[in-house]
């Protein structure tokens, strides 16, 4: 029998939203889901991370610009930039190292930083919905990731990982099927034939899933979408950001 209870059924309903009621998220809930974000599990107590929530219309619209243009960062009421930081761990140490090196800027870190971020955000998103807001993520935040970060005033060994979207929904849609368990999860080490295989088995599940969300306009599987993202170059700027901003330095 499948387990049930409150939680996994508000796990197994989440959906991104792009649409948001003109109604403001209060200081105490946004206090109480980025609370629920730093309970996340990360490396070491590190806490390599830093939120910044943006709330302000006309920097709203200039990160929007940045972003790719994406309206509904304009339109929630609370636009949140989830960044690594590192920063924050280098200043904070370096009084008690005496002179000692100091690893920071290594690539490991950045590791740590990158998904102690992620693992908090997630947190974040799950309380919000909750409480029955919703949310989306932003990825575009890196399409001009070092004006981005100059607007916000990010010093050095901190970078903006992605942006979200937080409010009341205005629309929610279905929920988009994901691959398949048997595609994800290996026991024992990888099966890569059941992973192929069954990627071909979520190919019709997602022709299905597109045929009814476009009303029929576009068919196209999930390999094929994958396809033609992988064949187009994406913020090929990345890795010399990062080594400017003092990250993998060894």
């Amino acid at each position: 029998m499948k387990p049930v209870n409150e939680t996994l059924e508000l796990l197994n309903r989440h959906t991104s939203v792009r649409q948001f009621q003109d109604k403001p998220v209060s200081d105490e809930l946004l206090a109480a889901i980025i609370g629920a974000g730093q309970m996340a599990s990360t490396s070491s107590n590190v806490q390599a991370y830093s939120v910044i929530a943006v709330t302000e219309p006309a920097l709203k619209a200039q990160l929007s610009a940045l972003s790719g243009n994406q309206a509904y960062i304009e339109q929630c009421p609370v636009f949140l930039v989830w960044c690594a930081d590192l920063y924050r761990l280098r200043e904070a140490a370096a009084p008690h190292l005496q002179g000692a090196p100091s690893y920071e800027d290594s690539t490991e870190n950045l590791i740590v930083a990158t998904i102690d971020v992620a693992l908090a955000a997630q947190n974040a998103a799950v309380a919000a919905e909750s409480l029955g807001l919703g949310i989306v993520y932003i990825g575009g935040v890196r399409n001009n990731i070092a004006a981005l970060s100059e607007l916000l005033g990010l010093p050095e060994l901190v970078y903006p990982v992605f942006g979200m979207c937080l409010g009341y929904p205005a629309a929610v849609n279905g929920v988009r099927p994901r691959l398949p368990l048997q595609a994800v999860l290996h026991h024992n080490g990888y099966n890569a034939e059941a992973a192929l295989q069954q990627a071909g088995v979520y190919d019709g599940i997602s022709r299905d899933y597109m045929r009814e969300r476009t009303g029929g306009q576009s068919e196209a599987s999930w390999s094929e979408i994958m396809a033609k993202r992988q064949a187009q170059p994406s913020r090929m700027h990345m890795k010399e950001f990062l080594l400017g901003k003092g990250f993998m330095q060894r």
